[in-house]
């Protein structure tokens, strides 16, 4: 059996898929780092009850995209091994998933706070953590390290889904949305 550690990384660094080694603490792995993090949310989320069939089934597809999105992230533009990264197809199928929860939610007025139910709780931690990852790739962009439009597209519109599927968390356990009172 192999052993899960292999001491490579005891002093800070870490091979990118490419064979670069780089410090733990660069951008590139701070990004992947926080999709791999952005995954755990979601998981315990659906690990939690009162996540909506339909909420289930687009977050499994999710998580798998997010392994792709890591494996983009992680690999360096000149590697052999090309990863499949994000396609225009997984930005539309989160588009189309948001419509669809928007037309049975009731129409928002005010700002949502998170909480309500534990599942819509933690759709709301997953948001935030996508918002993260998000900074993490506009700061690789910024620092010329490209990634595809799709993936960038890709994680804006899985914030703004999970926003809708905690609202939707919430609305499907008959709780009501918590908004922000600014005089409290």
């Amino acid at each position: 059996m192999a052993k899960v550690y292999t001491r490579t990384g005891d002093a800070g660094t870490t091979s990118l898929v490419g064979g670069t080694r780089v410090s733990k603490s660069c951008l590139r792995l701070d990004a992947y780092g926080t999709a791999d993090e952005l995954n755990s949310a979601i998981g315990l989320m659906l690990a939690m009850d009162g996540v909506p069939e339909w909420v289930r089934r687009i977050l499994d597809v999710v998580q798998n995209r997010l392994f792709n999105l890591g494996s983009e992230l992680a690999t360096e533009p000149d590697s052999k091994w090309k990863p499949q990264g994000i396609r225009q197809e997984d930005v539309d199928m989160l588009e189309r998933a948001i419509d669809e929860i928007q037309a049975d939610l009731p129409k928002q007025f005010q700002f949502v706070l998170p909480g309500g139910t534990m599942a819509a709780a933690q759709a709301n931690v997953a948001r935030t953590v996508a918002r993260r990852c998000e900074r993490r790739m506009v700061e690789m962009v910024e620092n010329g390290i490209p990634i595809a439009p799709e993936a960038m597209k890709f994680i804006n519109r899985l914030s703004d889904y999970l926003f809708v599927a905690g609202r939707d968390c919430n609305i499907y356990a008959g709780r009501s949305e918590i908004f922000w009172n600014k005089d409290c």
